[in-house]
């Protein structure tokens, strides 16, 4: 960074100070971190940035690797990289206002970034770009279908599996070699946290024990349940009552749109370890823009009945017949709106017989050909893995 006037036709972005307490999966605090940042929201397009996107994980790509990790009997690991942005290049002439009080009687003069600060538009682009080249350049491949998933294969049989989501890295090999020579890479490169084994990431709970891995999301819950004053309720048999048909003209009295708004969207994170939600949230979903009372209930039973089923999450286990299964199923009609037809959609990546075990993603398909997409994905991803 250096220190220079504003040049003509260039823009000074602000900076600010932003403090953060970060907890645990137990609710306990880990730490409070104090970061200096850019004011993004003054950036001109063209002038201080251009490409911003970026991309991360997908939730099946981390529930796939966990369920294969599973049937292997290997372990997943986790770095979280620290200051993460700070290590992205900018190939943009961004200019920064200094911060106040840092250097008096020089208050008109301005910064040249080198390197990304948190807050401006293209900093995850240019941390991923960063880190992608040096794996790449290190010997790792990309997946084609999922930018964030990368490989590497040593000898006949062994390889190492990683996985990106910003500054978490999740990792898993068959290898000790292949993990020590990953891990000692990214240290030298970059300022790492080694967390050990994967406990918690990206509010899914792992526990990895000997028979297997299990997923569950209770400590979102919980913060759900206290969000909406649900704490001490009443819990629910069902998600839903089968009896009930709800559209959105039922003539009751409208609700808060943006409470309700929230409320689906944190029951839609819940699918992510609660397929057996899926479809309810599903149906409530449709009527975000212009929700009931009735909506709103019929939201709040599906909390209720989260309330009540805590302890339900994912297993995955080892089995004897390993191979990728699609299973696909609709309502006809069932929307009483519109008639529409509700789609769903499962693969289970760890089938016994005909009972399933394991369930690998759960989400909407409109199409037949959709379904088959999605199926060609998941293979793809599976034959990276050798």
């Amino acid at each position: 960074m250096g220190n220079y006037d504003l040049p003509e036709g260039k823009n000074a972005i602000g900076l600010k100070w932003v403090f953060k307490t970060k907890f645990a999966a137990d609710g306990s605090i880990l730490k409070h971190k104090a970061r200096l940042v850019a004011k993004g929201y003054a950036q001109q397009y063209g002038i201080d940035f251009e490409e911003t996107f970026s991309p991360v994980a997908r939730f099946e790509t981390v529930r796939l690797i966990l369920a294969l990790a599973a049937q292997l009997q290997w372990m997943v690991y986790q770095f979280d990289v620290k200051s993460t942005f700070l290590n992205g290049e900018l190939h943009e002439e961004v200019y920064v206002a200094q911060p106040e009080g840092f250097e008096k009687g020089n208050e008109t003069k301005v910064y040249i970034l080198r390197k990304a600060l948190y807050g401006l538009k293209q900093a995850p682009r240019a941390w991923y770009s960063k880190i992608d080249g040096y794996l790449q350049k290190n010997g790792y491949t990309r997946s084609e279908n999922e930018p964030t998933l990368y490989v590497k294969k040593e000898g006949k049989s062994d390889f190492i599996i990683i996985c990106l989501y910003v500054d978490d890295i999740i990792y898993t090999s068959s290898s000790s070699s292949l993990l020590n020579k990953f891990k000692s890479q990214m240290m030298h490169e970059f300022e790492m946290s080694d967390m050990g084994l994967l406990h918690y990431f990206l509010g899914l709970e792992v526990s990895q024990v000997e028979d297997g891995v299990f997923l569950s999301q209770r400590k979102y819950a919980n913060d759900l349940l206290n969000k909406f004053g649900m704490s001490n309720c009443k819990p629910a048999a069902t998600p839903m009552n089968l009896n009930e048909k709800l559209q959105l003209q039922d003539g009751a009295e409208m609700a808060d749109a943006k409470l309700f708004k929230s409320l689906v969207g944190g029951l839609i994170y819940l699918t992510n370890t609660r397929p057996n939600i899926a479809f309810s949230v599903g149906v409530i979903s449709r009527f975000m823009q212009e929700p009931s009372k009735i909506h709103f209930g019929a939201a709040k039973r599906i909390l209720r009945y989260v309330a009540g089923t805590m302890e339900y999450g994912i297993w995955y286990t080892k089995v004897v017949n390993f191979r990728l299964c699609g299973f696909t199923d609709s309502d006809w009609a069932g929307s009483l709106d519109d008639e529409k037809k509700a789609s769903r959609l499962m693969f289970s990546p760890l089938i016994r017989g005909d009972h399933l075990e394991l369930k690998e993603a759960s989400n909407v398909a409109l199409s037949t050909s959709e379904a088959s997409t999605c199926r060609l994905l998941s293979r793809r991803l599976v034959r990276l893995f050798g």
